[in-house]
């Protein structure tokens, strides 16, 4: 479990394909602190940590996480949010995050705020009832409170520290992103089905 607060930002240095799965070589500052079998979050992405050697780490997806996130479209270079997961003696700064990406969104607009920047983004409308005004969100794994929200596509504000600390700086208009939708809501619509 994760709370949505990023803690690094980690770089893929390598991929290598094996049958329908990606294996992926981070380098990250937290990745030597890692240990085998650890799950992190990886853009939003809980993976197993397989393998640990000085400052990166080796992780590999399955067809089925390639399918219904954004990690099919990674590539060398591209910039990862890490976050390892929550102690359960912490305060949950963000919301509860479970690293289980429901589905990927398409950035569709950004906005430079003079201070801040507002990003749009349009998700599959099957999920609409899971977004809410002022509700949680996480994209890429950065807990965010959505506004402006529409059937299928709603905006969030990020923070210069945000921006600075996180792979938000290279989300542009077309830019993909890993959404997950707030546990809570999803239990309330099972619930009252």
């Amino acid at each position: 479990m994760f709370t949505g607060i990023i803690e690094t930002v980690g770089e893929v240095t390598s991929i290598s394909i094996n049958g329908t799965n990606k294996t992926f070589h981070i380098n990250s500052p937290v990745s030597e602190e890692l240990k085998v079998d650890q799950s992190v979050s990886h853009d939003g992405v809980c993976l197993t940590v397989e393998a640990v050697n000085g400052n990166q780490h080796r992780v590999t997806a399955i067809k089925e996480t390639l399918d219904k996130s954004d990690l099919g479209l990674w590539k060398v270079g591209s910039l990862v949010n890490i976050e390892r997961c929550m102690l359960m003696n912490g305060r949950l700064d963000g919301h509860i995050v479970q690293g289980h990406v429901d589905a990927t969104a398409t950035c569709i607009e950004r906005v430079d705020k003079d201070g801040s920047w507002e990003y749009r983004f349009c998700f599959p409308e099957v999920f609409s009832n899971l977004v809410i005004e002022k509700g949680s969100v996480a994209v890429n794994g950065i807990s965010l409170t959505v506004f402006n929200v529409g059937d299928d596509a709603f905006s969030v504000a990020i923070i210069p520290y945000t921006y600075t600390h996180t792979n938000m700086q290279q989300v542009q208009a077309g830019t993909v992103v890993n959404i997950e939708f707030d546990i809570i809501g999803k239990y309330i619509q099972r619930m009252a089905r």
